[in-house]
């Protein structure tokens, strides 16, 4: 796989290298390298575009900005940040950066950036059980999840999931083989919507528990191993469905 690339940096040397680094990587084309991010915003609307290597502090428009109207749907070009800046770390990953390189950078942290946007391609071209290719990565395969942790795509089982927590911007899951947490920028509305309905059932506006991790449970909570979670007043009615079927 070959993924057309820009590199946008309002840096003339940093230009010269980012755009010599993806002309020296296999995997990667370099269709474009431009000065500004406006300049940028009307060759990705010209052309096709796998991924962007984008510079942050810019004048007219800055990396994050542009990130932001890509990610609105004018396009849906991938985003590596490259920045001497690491206050815009968070930034980066809530518009949904693949990685976050900090100036200056050598090849081979740039090439294992460069494997993570591979890597994502691959997983987004990878045919799904229609036998078409497309499905978000984190949809790709029936009995796991891909959740974005730290610009990385972690694959967790289905069966490995005991419950979801939400933490304002982030989600906790819970997994049972390794007794820790995985933090994830995301929600939990958009996670409710990809599991599975038969497995997963949202209880609370904090909480998705696995439906065959339940230990114990009454009409107002369930018991996860050592964790209570109570059932808030919305989710009563079909969590009582549920019990009903049990008791």
């Amino acid at each position: 796989m070959i993924l057309n690339c820009i590199a946008v940096d309002d840096e003339p040397l940093a230009l010269n290298l980012v755009s010599r680094f993806i002309e020296q990587t296999p995997f990667l084309k370099l269709v474009g390298k431009f000065a500004g991010a406006v300049e940028a915003l009307k060759a990705i609307l010209s052309q096709p575009i796998d991924l962007i290597f984008l510079d942050i502090q810019m004048k007219e428009l800055n990396g994050i900005e542009l990130a932001r109207v890509l990610d609105k749907g004018v396009g849906k070009p991938r985003v590596i940040f490259t920045t001497a800046y690491n206050q815009f770390a968070l930034e980066g990953y809530k518009v949904d950066a693949l990685d976050y390189l900090l100036k200056p950078f050598n090849y081979e942290e740039f090439f294992r950036a460069a494997q993570k946007a591979l890597h994502y391609a691959e997983l987004l071209n990878r045919p799904g059980p229609g036998g078409t290719a497309g499905a978000e990565p984190a949809e790709a395969d029936d009995n796991y999840l891909f959740l974005k942790v730290e610009y990385q795509l972690v694959r967790i089982a289905l069966d490995d999931i005991l419950y979801i927590e939400s933490l304002k911007d982030y989600v906790k899951v819970d997994v049972k083989s390794t007794g820790k947490a995985i933090l994830s920028l995301t929600s939990l509305k958009a996670l409710e919507e990809k599991l599975p309905a038969t497995r997963f059932m949202r209880v609370h506006r904090s909480f998705i528990i696995a439906l065959d991790k339940i230990t114990a449970m009454t009409k107002n909570s369930v018991q996860i191993g050592k964790k209570q979670i109570n059932i808030g007043d919305q989710y009563k009615e079909a969590f009582a469905q549920f019990v009903g079927r049990w008791m």
